[in-house]
């Protein structure tokens, strides 16, 4: 049973949320500009934590340098498939963490989309040199988190039925 909330203050909810998380990663990234971008790297942990400015031109760990077509197509489509399930979701306490999956996760997809048009590259500063990880962004940190709790939602939290509302078929 769904309660009083309606689509529509879901709908303005989640676009608040998005909005204002994707204004935190782009303000993160102007931040980098401004203060990394042709210096050198900023060591906050020695041997383990630094801010490092990189433009990167592809996606994780690099690949597909130069394929900005390629990203923008695929946001484009997952934009249009997280509207589409954001609503799908029911809107009861029980799955208010899919709402905010969804919302965390539009962000990070929506801060680097925004990144690779307005820029042609995205901007990343946060690398980690004790286990030398690629340099990320907050936008990253979205996508990473929303999928990490993503899988622990459809492994641990929800069963099969539960997750019926994401079905092409028409509800009963």
């Amino acid at each position: 049973m769904e309660n009083k909330h309606s689509a529509a203050v879901y709908g303005i909810l989640g676009l608040l949320g998005t909005a204002f998380l994707t204004l935190f990663d782009q303000w993160t990234k102007h931040l980098a500009v401004l203060h990394l971008a042709g210096q050198d790297a900023l060591v906050l942990f020695p041997g383990v934590f630094e801010l490092r400015y990189l433009e990167n031109r592809g996606a994780a760990f690099g690949i597909l340098q130069n394929k900005i077509w390629i990203f923008a197509i695929l946001t484009v489509i997952y934009l249009c498939a997280a509207i589409w399930i954001y609503f799908k979701i029911p809107r009861v306490k029980k799955y208010r963490i899919l709402h905010i999956i969804a919302v965390v996760l539009t962000a990070g997809a929506l801060g680097n989309f925004i990144d690779r048009i307005r820029l042609g590259y995205v901007v990343d500063f946060f690398y980690f040199s004790l286990i030398d990880f690629p340099i990320f962004n907050v936008a990253d940190i979205f996508v990473v988190i929303s999928f990490i709790l993503l899988a622990i939602c459809i492994l641990f939290i929800y069963k099969e039925e539960d997750l019926s509302f994401l079905s092409f078929k028409k509800q009963e």
